[in-house]
């Protein structure tokens, strides 16, 4: 292992400071959070609110404009459809449905993300209109995804059933549906 010459073992490198406050800086850091995650604006103001904290703290720079620049960018992103909260909430609310995640739960982290209600509501009235039994298709694709009851090989489902069922309610979904799911026939086991 080497060192760099201002390294020293067991030593850790001084940070840089953060940026001065300037719109060119908040957006170059909006673009860089931008590029690697698809994000509500909730999360991008947070993100680019921390910035103005530690900018604040480092150079003494004023924390109202900082607010009012991250409050100006997040406006043009917008208007420009960059950000979009309708359609992140209506997408994430659909992968996670793919996944196996009960309405319930995909309520609870969109509402996590920062995301309005009408929003949310939106996106899971989008979801129930797609697929009536959403609930119920979201609870089958969970119990394929984990091997649990019908998708778990024949020896082994009835004395791994009660520990199926624990993890359907682990997983938010209604003890009438998972008593649905877990006790299906005809389907065939995982491998």
């Amino acid at each position: 292992m080497t060192w760099h010459d201002d390294e020293q073992p067991g030593r850790r490198r001084r940070r840089r400071p953060p940026p001065r406050l300037s719109e060119a800086n908040l957006e170059a850091a909006a673009a860089r959070y931008l590029r690697r995650f698809w994000a509500p604006t909730a999360s991008l103001r947070r993100i680019l609110n921390k910035r103005v904290h530690a900018a604040v703290q480092a150079h003494g720079d004023d924390p109202v404009a900082g607010a009012a620049m991250v409050e100006a960018l997040l406006q043009r992103l917008t208007d420009a459809g960059v950000l979009d909260d309708a359609n992140y909430a209506t997408e994430r609310a659909r992968q996670l449905h793919e996944r196996g995640i009960p309405s319930r739960r995909i309520h609870q982290r969109l509402r996590e993300k920062g995301l309005a209600s009408e929003h949310i509501d939106e996106a899971l009235a989008t979801l129930t209109a797609d697929e009536p039994d959403a609930d119920l298709l979201a609870a089958h694709a969970y119990a394929r995804r984990r091997r649990l009851g019908p998708h778990r090989l024949p020896e082994a489902r009835k004395e791994r059933r009660k520990r199926d069922l624990a993890a359907m309610a682990r997983a938010g979904f209604s003890y009438d549906l998972t008593l649905q799911v877990i006790d299906a026939t005809g389907l065939e086991p995982s491998e």
